[in-house]
């Protein structure tokens, strides 16, 4: 038998902040692209080793752009249409917080072209991810500053702070 015990006053969370890669969905967007591309099995193993803490996430996230640099937007979109499924129960935990009043928020180290279209399907009140540079419909680079592991934490208290919870 599993059970947990806790009191009633303030079991209730007001504020989610989740990641998307792994998390809500069960791909790595940036992954996905790679396979794509022909170049998955090199980006994989950037992807887990920063996903380890072994590399720094900007450095690895641009190593890894510059690897798929010319990827098709076209591409993009089949891979979000084909390829991308939420994480089984990520729908119904935001729509039960959201239910009881709570504010949901998606914070990726992944691109908005993913994580704008992730937020909504999952029910999301808003997103923030890092920005693909496109030129002539395809991947150039990505925008600076790149939001990684500070700009989560810095996005949880900001969010915290303008809704008064105690993060």
């Amino acid at each position: 038998i599993d059970a947990v015990i806790q009191p009633a006053a303030g079991r209730r969370k007001r504020l989610l902040v989740a990641d998307m890669d792994s998390t809500v969905i069960e791909q790595e967007c940036i992954d996905e692209m790679a396979a794509v591309a022909g170049v998955g099995a090199q980006v994989a193993a950037i992807t887990e080793a920063a996903m380890r803490g072994e590399l720094d996430f900007e450095a690895a996230l641009i190593e890894r752009i510059n690897m798929i640099r010319g990827f098709p937007v076209a591409g993009l979109q089949d891979i979000l249409d084909n390829c991308i499924t939420l994480t089984p129960g990520a729908a119904e935990l935001t729509a039960t917080m959201r239910a009881h009043g709570a504010r949901c928020i998606l914070v990726s180290g992944g691109f908005t072209f993913f994580t704008d279209t992730i937020a909504k399907r999952a029910g999301f009140d808003a997103s923030h991810g890092n920005t693909l540079v496109i030129s002539d419909g395809t991947v150039a680079g990505v925008k600076q500053p790149i939001l990684g592991r500070e700009y989560k934490l810095e996005a949880l208290r900001a969010e915290a702070d303008k809704m008064g919870v105690d993060i």
